[in-house]
Protein backbone atom coordinates (compact mmCIF):
# COMPACT_ATOMS: atom_id res chain seq x y z
CA UNK A 1 0.00 0.00 0.00
CA UNK A 2 1.88 3.02 -1.26
CA UNK A 3 1.77 6.23 0.70
CA UNK A 4 0.25 8.82 -1.59
CA UNK A 5 2.10 11.95 -2.61
CA UNK A 6 -0.96 13.82 -1.37
CA UNK A 7 -0.31 12.62 2.22
CA UNK A 8 3.34 13.60 2.06
CA UNK A 9 2.50 17.07 0.79
CA UNK A 10 -0.16 17.44 3.47
CA UNK A 11 2.32 16.61 6.25
CA UNK A 12 4.92 19.04 4.88
CA UNK A 13 2.35 21.84 4.83
CA UNK A 14 0.65 21.15 8.16
CA UNK A 15 3.52 20.24 10.49
CA UNK A 16 5.08 23.75 10.54
CA UNK A 17 1.72 25.08 11.80
CA UNK A 18 1.79 22.89 14.93
CA UNK A 19 3.27 23.19 18.42
CA UNK A 20 5.46 20.13 17.76
CA UNK A 21 8.21 19.44 15.27
CA UNK A 22 8.19 15.77 14.25
CA UNK A 23 5.77 13.22 12.87
CA UNK A 24 5.60 10.04 10.83
CA UNK A 25 2.82 8.24 8.99
CA UNK A 26 2.55 4.69 7.66
CA UNK A 27 -0.09 3.01 5.54
CA UNK A 28 -0.55 -0.74 5.85
CA UNK A 29 -2.14 -3.19 3.39
CA UNK A 30 -2.94 -6.31 5.38
CA UNK A 31 -4.11 -8.17 2.30
CA UNK A 32 -0.75 -7.88 0.53
CA UNK A 33 1.32 -7.74 3.73
CA UNK A 34 3.02 -4.49 2.71
CA UNK A 35 3.44 -1.04 4.21
CA UNK A 36 4.85 2.30 3.21
CA UNK A 37 5.88 5.18 5.45
CA UNK A 38 6.98 8.79 5.54
CA UNK A 39 8.94 10.57 8.28
CA UNK A 40 9.13 14.33 8.54
CA UNK A 41 10.85 16.48 11.14
CA UNK A 42 11.73 20.15 11.27
CA UNK A 43 14.85 19.39 13.33
CA UNK A 44 16.19 15.92 12.50
CA UNK A 45 16.71 13.82 9.38
CA UNK A 46 17.16 10.53 11.28
CA UNK A 47 14.45 7.97 11.94
CA UNK A 48 12.89 8.77 15.31
CA UNK A 49 11.81 6.43 18.08
CA UNK A 50 8.46 7.89 19.13
CA UNK A 51 6.99 7.52 22.61
CA UNK A 52 3.90 5.45 21.83
CA UNK A 53 2.18 6.35 25.12
CA UNK A 54 -1.15 4.47 25.42
CA UNK A 55 -0.60 2.53 22.20
CA UNK A 56 1.30 0.38 24.69
CA UNK A 57 -2.05 -0.94 25.96
CA UNK A 58 -3.17 -2.75 22.78
CA UNK A 59 0.40 -3.77 21.94
CA UNK A 60 0.60 -5.62 25.26
CA UNK A 61 -2.84 -6.36 26.71
CA UNK A 62 -4.98 -6.64 23.57
CA UNK A 63 -2.23 -8.60 21.85
CA UNK A 64 -2.02 -11.03 24.76
CA UNK A 65 -5.79 -11.53 24.62
CA UNK A 66 -5.52 -12.28 20.89
CA UNK A 67 -2.72 -14.79 21.45
CA UNK A 68 -3.94 -16.34 24.73
CA UNK A 69 -7.69 -15.78 25.23
CA UNK A 70 -7.79 -18.97 27.30
CA UNK A 71 -6.03 -17.32 30.24
CA UNK A 72 -8.53 -14.45 30.53
CA UNK A 73 -11.30 -14.73 33.11
CA UNK A 74 -14.53 -12.71 32.88
CA UNK A 75 -13.10 -10.20 35.37
CA UNK A 76 -9.93 -9.87 33.29
CA UNK A 77 -11.98 -9.12 30.18
CA UNK A 78 -13.76 -6.37 32.11
CA UNK A 79 -10.35 -4.90 32.95
CA UNK A 80 -9.23 -5.27 29.32
CA UNK A 81 -12.24 -3.28 28.09
CA UNK A 82 -12.20 -0.64 30.86
CA UNK A 83 -15.49 -1.88 32.32
CA UNK A 84 -14.27 -3.07 35.73
CA UNK A 85 -15.18 -0.02 37.79
CA UNK A 86 -11.63 1.03 38.64
CA UNK A 87 -10.66 4.70 39.03
CA UNK A 88 -9.40 6.49 35.94
CA UNK A 89 -5.93 6.94 37.40
CA UNK A 90 -3.75 9.09 39.61
CA UNK A 91 -0.22 9.32 40.96
CA UNK A 92 1.23 5.96 42.04
CA UNK A 93 3.93 5.22 44.58
CA UNK A 94 6.67 2.87 43.44
CA UNK A 95 6.64 0.92 46.73
CA UNK A 96 2.91 0.51 47.20
CA UNK A 97 1.31 0.65 43.74
CA UNK A 98 0.72 -3.08 43.42
CA UNK A 99 -1.00 -3.27 46.79
CA UNK A 100 -3.13 -0.27 45.85
CA UNK A 101 -4.17 -1.65 42.47
CA UNK A 102 -4.99 -5.09 43.90
CA UNK A 103 -7.18 -3.52 46.58
CA UNK A 104 -9.84 -2.36 44.10
CA UNK A 105 -12.93 -4.48 43.73
CA UNK A 106 -13.70 -5.52 40.17
CA UNK A 107 -17.35 -5.04 39.21
CA UNK A 108 -19.06 -4.74 35.84
CA UNK A 109 -19.46 -1.06 34.99
CA UNK A 110 -20.02 1.24 32.02
CA UNK A 111 -16.92 1.99 29.94
CA UNK A 112 -14.50 4.35 31.67
CA UNK A 113 -11.04 4.57 30.18
CA UNK A 114 -8.59 3.79 32.98
CA UNK A 115 -4.83 3.45 33.30
CA UNK A 116 -5.48 1.70 36.60
CA UNK A 117 -7.57 -0.92 34.79
CA UNK A 118 -4.68 -1.63 32.40
CA UNK A 119 -2.16 -1.89 35.22
CA UNK A 120 -4.42 -4.14 37.30
CA UNK A 121 -4.84 -6.44 34.31
CA UNK A 122 -1.07 -6.67 34.02
CA UNK A 123 -0.87 -7.84 37.64
CA UNK A 124 -3.63 -10.42 37.05
CA UNK A 125 -1.91 -11.76 33.93
CA UNK A 126 1.45 -12.02 35.67
CA UNK A 127 -0.13 -14.27 38.30
CA UNK A 128 -0.07 -16.84 35.48
CA UNK A 129 3.71 -17.09 35.89
CA UNK A 130 5.10 -15.00 33.05
CA UNK A 131 5.84 -11.30 32.77
CA UNK A 132 3.59 -9.26 30.49
CA UNK A 133 6.60 -8.55 28.30
CA UNK A 134 7.12 -12.29 27.81
CA UNK A 135 3.43 -12.84 27.11
CA UNK A 136 3.05 -10.05 24.59
CA UNK A 137 6.32 -9.51 22.75
CA UNK A 138 6.56 -12.42 20.31
CA UNK A 139 5.38 -10.27 17.38
CA UNK A 140 7.42 -7.15 18.15
CA UNK A 141 9.86 -5.91 15.56
CA UNK A 142 13.38 -5.08 16.77
CA UNK A 143 12.47 -1.38 16.54
CA UNK A 144 9.57 -1.71 18.99
CA UNK A 145 11.13 -1.60 22.45
CA UNK A 146 10.67 -0.53 26.07
CA UNK A 147 11.99 2.91 26.98
CA UNK A 148 14.58 1.45 29.38
CA UNK A 149 16.36 -0.21 26.45
CA UNK A 150 18.82 1.54 24.13
CA UNK A 151 16.75 3.91 22.03
CA UNK A 152 17.83 5.67 18.90
CA UNK A 153 17.12 9.38 18.40
CA UNK A 154 13.80 10.51 19.92
CA UNK A 155 11.92 13.80 19.66
CA UNK A 156 11.27 16.02 22.67
CA UNK A 157 7.87 15.32 24.24
CA UNK A 158 7.81 17.91 27.04
CA UNK A 159 9.50 19.01 30.25
CA UNK A 160 9.79 17.25 33.62
CA UNK A 161 11.47 18.82 36.64
CA UNK A 162 12.98 21.56 34.45
CA UNK A 163 14.57 18.98 32.12
CA UNK A 164 13.53 18.08 28.59
CA UNK A 165 11.73 14.78 28.21
CA UNK A 166 13.58 13.12 25.37
CA UNK A 167 14.33 9.43 25.01
CA UNK A 168 12.49 8.63 28.25
CA UNK A 169 8.82 7.91 28.78
CA UNK A 170 6.54 10.94 29.04
CA UNK A 171 3.96 9.33 31.33
CA UNK A 172 4.79 10.21 34.94
CA UNK A 173 3.64 6.92 36.47
CA UNK A 174 5.58 4.83 33.97
CA UNK A 175 8.62 7.01 34.64
CA UNK A 176 8.36 6.77 38.45
CA UNK A 177 7.65 3.04 38.49
CA UNK A 178 10.66 2.51 36.25
CA UNK A 179 9.62 -0.94 35.05
CA UNK A 180 7.66 -2.55 32.24
CA UNK A 181 4.08 -1.27 32.40
CA UNK A 182 0.97 -2.10 30.44
CA UNK A 183 -0.35 1.45 30.16
CA UNK A 184 2.67 3.30 28.67
CA UNK A 185 6.38 2.90 28.01
CA UNK A 186 6.87 1.41 24.57
CA UNK A 187 8.78 3.32 21.90
CA UNK A 188 9.01 2.52 18.18
CA UNK A 189 10.06 3.82 14.82
CA UNK A 190 7.22 4.15 12.35
CA UNK A 191 8.52 1.21 10.31
CA UNK A 192 9.06 -0.90 13.43
CA UNK A 193 5.47 -0.41 14.54
CA UNK A 194 4.05 -1.06 11.07
CA UNK A 195 6.02 -4.29 10.76
CA UNK A 196 4.93 -5.35 14.24
CA UNK A 197 1.25 -4.99 13.28
CA UNK A 198 1.80 -7.06 10.15
CA UNK A 199 3.58 -9.66 12.28
CA UNK A 200 0.62 -9.75 14.67
CA UNK A 201 -1.76 -10.38 11.79
CA UNK A 202 0.46 -12.91 10.04
CA UNK A 203 1.17 -14.95 13.16
CA UNK A 204 -2.10 -14.63 15.04
CA UNK A 205 -4.73 -13.56 12.47
CA UNK A 206 -5.55 -10.21 14.06
CA UNK A 207 -8.03 -9.06 11.40
CA UNK A 208 -9.93 -12.36 11.37
CA UNK A 209 -10.15 -12.30 15.16
CA UNK A 210 -11.45 -8.74 15.21
CA UNK A 211 -13.91 -9.41 12.37
CA UNK A 212 -15.44 -12.18 14.46
CA UNK A 213 -15.58 -9.86 17.47
CA UNK A 214 -17.38 -7.20 15.42
CA UNK A 215 -19.96 -9.76 14.32
CA UNK A 216 -21.15 -10.14 17.92
CA UNK A 217 -23.06 -7.68 20.06
CA UNK A 218 -20.66 -5.08 21.41
CA UNK A 219 -21.19 -3.71 24.89
CA UNK A 220 -19.34 -0.45 25.40
CA UNK A 221 -16.68 1.55 23.68
CA UNK A 222 -13.87 -1.02 23.67
CA UNK A 223 -13.59 -4.32 21.86
CA UNK A 224 -11.00 -6.96 22.79
CA UNK A 225 -8.84 -4.24 24.35
CA UNK A 226 -8.99 -1.90 21.34
CA UNK A 227 -10.83 1.38 20.92
CA UNK A 228 -13.32 1.43 18.06
CA UNK A 229 -15.22 3.75 15.77
CA UNK A 230 -18.64 4.52 17.26
CA UNK A 231 -19.55 7.66 15.28
CA UNK A 232 -18.21 7.79 11.73
CA UNK A 233 -18.72 11.55 11.55
CA UNK A 234 -16.76 12.40 14.72
CA UNK A 235 -14.14 9.69 15.07
CA UNK A 236 -10.47 10.69 15.17
CA UNK A 237 -9.84 7.73 12.86
CA UNK A 238 -11.09 10.10 10.19
CA UNK A 239 -13.99 10.22 7.73
CA UNK A 240 -14.05 7.08 5.63
CA UNK A 241 -13.43 4.64 8.47
CA UNK A 242 -16.05 1.90 8.61
CA UNK A 243 -17.79 0.77 11.80
CA UNK A 244 -15.46 -2.23 11.72
CA UNK A 245 -12.46 -0.02 12.46
CA UNK A 246 -10.43 -0.51 15.62
CA UNK A 247 -7.33 1.19 16.99
CA UNK A 248 -6.05 3.38 19.79
CA UNK A 249 -4.76 6.84 20.65
CA UNK A 250 -1.75 7.88 22.72
CA UNK A 251 -1.39 11.04 24.80
CA UNK A 252 1.91 12.06 23.19
CA UNK A 253 0.07 12.42 19.86
CA UNK A 254 0.18 8.87 18.55
CA UNK A 255 -2.58 6.87 16.89
CA UNK A 256 -3.19 3.75 14.87
CA UNK A 257 -6.36 2.54 13.17
CA UNK A 258 -7.19 -0.60 11.21
CA UNK A 259 -10.30 -1.01 9.04
CA UNK A 260 -11.30 -4.68 8.90
CA UNK A 261 -13.62 -4.16 5.92
CA UNK A 262 -10.94 -2.50 3.81
CA UNK A 263 -8.07 -4.63 5.20
CA UNK A 264 -6.14 -1.39 5.51
CA UNK A 265 -4.64 0.53 8.37
CA UNK A 266 -2.54 3.53 9.16
CA UNK A 267 -0.27 4.84 11.90
CA UNK A 268 0.27 8.48 12.75
CA UNK A 269 3.02 9.30 15.26
CA UNK A 270 3.91 12.74 16.62
CA UNK A 271 5.50 14.43 19.63
CA UNK A 272 2.45 16.62 20.18
CA UNK A 273 3.13 17.15 23.89
CA UNK A 274 6.38 18.99 23.12
CA UNK A 275 4.81 22.41 23.74
CA UNK A 276 1.35 23.43 24.93
CA UNK A 277 0.21 19.80 25.22
CA UNK A 278 -3.34 20.90 26.09
CA UNK A 279 -3.82 22.49 22.67
CA UNK A 280 -5.02 19.42 20.77
CA UNK A 281 -7.05 21.08 18.01
CA UNK A 282 -4.24 21.03 15.44
CA UNK A 283 -3.22 17.48 16.32
CA UNK A 284 -6.76 16.16 16.07
CA UNK A 285 -7.30 17.90 12.74
CA UNK A 286 -4.18 16.19 11.41
CA UNK A 287 -5.34 12.84 12.80
CA UNK A 288 -8.68 13.12 11.01
CA UNK A 289 -7.22 14.50 7.79
CA UNK A 290 -4.57 11.74 7.52
CA UNK A 291 -7.23 9.13 8.26
CA UNK A 292 -9.46 10.56 5.56
CA UNK A 293 -6.66 10.52 3.01
CA UNK A 294 -6.01 6.84 3.77
CA UNK A 295 -9.41 5.30 4.45
CA UNK A 296 -11.67 7.32 2.14
CA UNK A 297 -10.05 5.86 -0.95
Amino acid sequence: MKLSLEIKKYIQIELPKQNFDSCAVATINFKSGEFDFFEYSLVNKNSFYFDLASLTKPLTLAATYLMRPDIFSKEMILLLNHQAGLPIGGRLDRKSFKEQLLSYKISSSPSQYSDYSALRLQLELEKKGKSLQELSSSFWDKELIHWKHNLGPSPITGVRANSLIQGVVHDDNAFVLGEFCSHAGLFATISGLAQSLLNLDNKYKLLNFMNQAFSKEIDGRFICGWDRVEDQNKTLAGPGASLKTFGHLGFTGTSLWIDVEKEQGYIFLTNATQNFWYQRKGLNKMRRDVGSLVLSR
